[in-house]
């Protein structure tokens, strides 16, 4: 972050909620809506759709001068909203079906998004959607697109459509020791490719006015997401597979875990600085 604030050219689609696009911390940000979705702006500020939306696109894109400044606020956010604005903001995860995260996630690849951030519950996780999300993960893989995924916060050990995928970067809550928090996702696939990042008391925007403060991988995702399009932006020549492999540590040479490694982006930038030299 005190290297640069991110390149328009890195386009990072967010799959969430909509957003209070007239928050002043988001004035002069690089935000772009997907049409065939819902609409990118929130029409109530009062639900947990608006309010989860507006806070993950707060930590990718708000000013640096903000309360809470934003990890890459000059690179180009692609709104995918995909949360119905129906439930009251009682800090219950919305969630979507498998079709409708399928459909988003291709709509993001072919709207040119290099990294794609998805904090999303899955509704009927056990349907035949799932075949769905592959495919279209599958197709992220061949388009060369990076995904994040939030591991969840059910406290379980195990994994879904999205996290079992390898291309996919799941991402684990921690405290500020570095600890799971205790209802964060954990399981094989998690460990082997995916990474832990700060989670509990972050601070970012409010959809009704004042900061807000929450916890959970849906807040720990961003920081991964935000992370790789900085790394775009000093690299921006680098492979997908080149990043993938910088920002997971080489994912391949872990030890079996079910607890992944906790990201370290200066790290990655220094790898990605070593193959790319010169």
């Amino acid at each position: 972050m005190e290297r640069t604030g991110g390149s328009p050219e890195i386009l990072v689609g967010l799959i969430d909620g909509p957003v209070v696009m007239s928050h002043p911390d988001l004035a002069g940000a690089n935000i772009r809506g997907i049409s065939g979705g819902m609409a990118g702006a929130c029409t109530e500020a009062g639900s947990a759709a608006c309010l989860h939306g507006t806070f993950v696109a707060g930590m990718l894109s708000a000013r640096r001068s903000a309360t809470a400044p934003a990890i890459c606020p000059a690179c180009t956010l692609l709104l995918r909203p995909i949360f119905a604005e129906m439930t009251s903001g009682n800090g219950q995860m919305p969630s979507a079906t498998p079709v409708d995260l399928a459909v988003a996630l291709i709509e993001c690849i072919e709207a040119g998004a290099r990294v794609i951030n998805i904090s999303s519950a899955l509704a009927d996780p056990a349907s035949t959607g799932q075949r769905d999300i592959e495919e279209a993960l599958d197709y992220a893989v061949r388009r060369g697109v990076l995904v994040v995924a939030a591991a969840g916060n059910q406290g379980t050990l195990g994994s879904s459509a999205i996290t079992r995928h390898p291309w996919v970067i799941p991402v684990v809550a921690c405290d500020l020791r570095g600890r799971p928090l205790r209802y964060t996702n954990l399981g094989r696939s998690i460990g082997r490719h995916g990474l832990s990042a700060p989670g509990e008391d972050i601070t970012s925007l409010g959809a009704e006015g004042p900061p807000l403060t929450l916890g959970g991988t849906s807040a720990a995702a961003p920081f991964v997401t935000g992370a790789i399009a900085l790394l775009w932006s000093e690299v921006p020549h680098a492979s997908a597979r080149a990043v993938h492999g910088a920002i997971t540590h080489a994912a391949a040479l872990r030890r079996p875990t079910v607890v992944p490694p906790l990201l370290n982006a200066w790290a990655a930038y220094q790898r990605l600085r070593q193959i790319y030299a010169g």
